[in-house]
């Protein structure tokens, strides 16, 4: 690899700070938040971002959209940008997602989640590390290679899809179904959506994801004559804590995970009945399961039917159990697959650390690949601020990650 290419590339991400500012701040204006959190899709995103790609002159621009009636214009985009290289033997693929997820209680922001605040070396704003750092980063890796006129080894190509944060059916879920043709085995598939403060963390395999809505009918009634009524929020709360024993029923530990076992934690709670004299008849709860692959789902949900069950007996209610999403973990990709090996040899020459390949709870649209038979790694420099308030990127790390990808865009 030519150092002094390698050095001059450097030379231009780093002067891209100003730039990068400005991206994140048009970005986070524009909430991309899909009908499931209560939003009208990534279309206004969608079409920011291209321009954006215009300007890198791309040898192929497409848009991909997958219709959805829910949303005001009719399909949820997604966009696909390559660059040619020296070789079309194989393309390095760098994949990110316009999504978001919702601010939360804004009481708990210091400022306005929808505007970015440079502070620190950070910049705070909803979207600003998931995934928009994965989402620029990218973009200053081929911003630098045009303005420095270098063509990459091999083709590079970047992927901006929707519905990551909501299951991926009209994201990349939807491309791999209807062009398959853009992804081969021989491709090289990087996902800068999951990662570690130090950079040394190359995710590979992730956890089986179930989540749970859980409905509990009852009879409304006086909150002075409970015994005319049935309280489905009682039951409700009976089933939630004897839930707190799939952690015991489900308890095997795997190092090769953080963290290393199974976690099934209590989330969404939606509201019963306006004041407090009710009883409600009437209550809903969500449950989050991550699952360790050897533990099949379906042993998992006998298990909550059978506490349905007995809680539908103790106290003369209705439960219902339903599954807004339920993934069984793919095959992991291997700890030697070139993109993994890629990605180590990057780390260590531009950050000068040893990447170590694992697995993590939460999801990525990495699944969707592995479920192809497409080996991907998840590779970025965060500090996990993913849905948290005041969620920030690392100005620094945003540079750094481009390093890091330009470093595989040259490597032979």
């Amino acid at each position: 690899m030519n150092t002094s290419i390698l050095d001059g590339l450097f030379s231009r991400i780093d002067a891209y700070k100003k730039y990068l500012i400005q991206i994140q701040k048009k970005l986070t204006v524009i909430p991309a938040l899909g009908p499931d959190n209560e939003g009208d899709g990534e279309k206004n995103k969608a079409d920011f971002i291209k321009k954006v790609l215009d300007e890198l002159s791309p040898e192929i621009m497409e848009e991909i959209n997958a219709p959805d009636t829910r949303v005001s214009c009719g399909y949820r985009p997604n966009l696909i940008a390559k660059l040619s290289g020296k070789s079309n033997n194989k393309t390095i693929w760098i994949m990110s997602h316009m999504d978001i997820v919702p601010p939360g209680d804004p009481s708990l922001w210091d400022s306005n989640p929808y505007e970015v605040i440079e502070k620190d070396g950070k910049l705070f704003g909803r979207g600003t590390e998931d995934n928009q750092q994965g989402l620029v980063s990218s973009i200053l890796a081929v911003k630098a290679l045009r303005d420095e006129n270098i063509m990459p080894e091999f083709d590079v190509g970047l992927a901006i899809v929707s519905d990551e944060e909501t299951g991926s059916e009209y994201g990349i879920g939807h491309v791999l179904k209807t062009r398959p043709d853009f992804f081969r085995p021989q491709d090289l598939i990087i996902i800068p959506d999951a990662g570690s403060p130090d950079g040394t963390m190359i995710e590979i395999a992730e956890k089986s994801i179930l989540w749970l809505k859980i409905q509990t009918q009852g009879r409304q009634t006086h909150a002075s004559m409970p015994e005319k009524g049935i309280n489905a929020h009682k039951a409700a709360a009976h089933l939630l804590v004897k839930m707190d024993g799939l952690y015991r029923i489900f308890d095997s530990k795997d190092t090769l995970y953080d963290p290393p076992g199974s976690t099934f934690e209590p989330t969404k709670k939606e509201s019963n009945v306006p004041n407090i004299n009710t009883i409600p008849g009437e209550d809903v709860f969500y449950f989050d399961c991550r699952i360790l692959p050897e533990y099949p789902l379906k042993k998992v949900q006998d298990q909550i039917q059978l506490w349905a069950n007995e809680t539908e007996k103790e106290f003369g209610v209705k439960i219902t159990l339903s599954a807004p999403q339920s993934i069984s973990a793919p095959t992991p990709t291997p700890s030697d697959a070139p993109v993994v090996l890629a990605l180590k040899h990057a780390v260590k020459n531009v950050l000068g650390k040893e990447a170590k390949p694992m697995g993590i709870g939460g999801g990525t649209v990495a699944a969707h690949f592995r479920e192809h038979n497409l080996n991907a790694a998840c590779w970025a420099t965060i500090d996990d601020m993913a849905h948290a308030p005041n969620e920030y990127c690392v100005i620094e790390n945003v540079l750094n990650d481009a390093k890091v990808f330009l470093h595989i865009f040259l490597q032979k």
